[in-house]
């Protein structure tokens, strides 16, 4: 369990550093609430970004963006609104959308990057 923690991790960890070196502003990592968790909560303009990162050593049981169904969007844009609840000041006036960054290779520090935005539902 520790090797996928450590490999989450380190997903996550390559995921802010793409946000930061396209200008956006990382408000909050691994925002926690009773229905689940937020990996990355971002800001660029005036828009929130909820951002869900999807860490694989490889491609063996697929991409790692096909994780994210409709099904789990779904439960994202529900932790989304809770966020927003919580942090009625950040979010005021902000446009939002949901981000996905999907890194595959064994180390995710140089794995392949894959960052699309603002998913839709289906």
């Amino acid at each position: 369990m520790a090797a996928k923690d450590d490999l989450g991790r380190a997903g996550e960890n390559r995921a802010v550093a793409h946000l930061i070196a396209r200008g956006f502003g990382v408000l909050e990592r691994n925002w926690r609430s009773s229905d689940g968790e937020i990996d990355i909560v971002a800001r660029t303009g005036d828009s929130l970004v909820f951002v869900e990162v999807k860490t694989r050593r490889s491609d063996g049981f697929g991409d790692p963006l096909e994780a994210v169904d409709a099904r789990k969007r779904a439960r994202l844009w529900r932790l989304a609104h809770a966020w927003e609840l919580e942090h009625r000041d950040q979010a005021r006036g902000c446009g939002r959308r949901l981000d996905v960054i999907g890194i595959t290779g064994a180390d995710p520090s140089r794995g392949r990057l894959e960052h699309i935005e603002d998913v839709s539902w289906s």
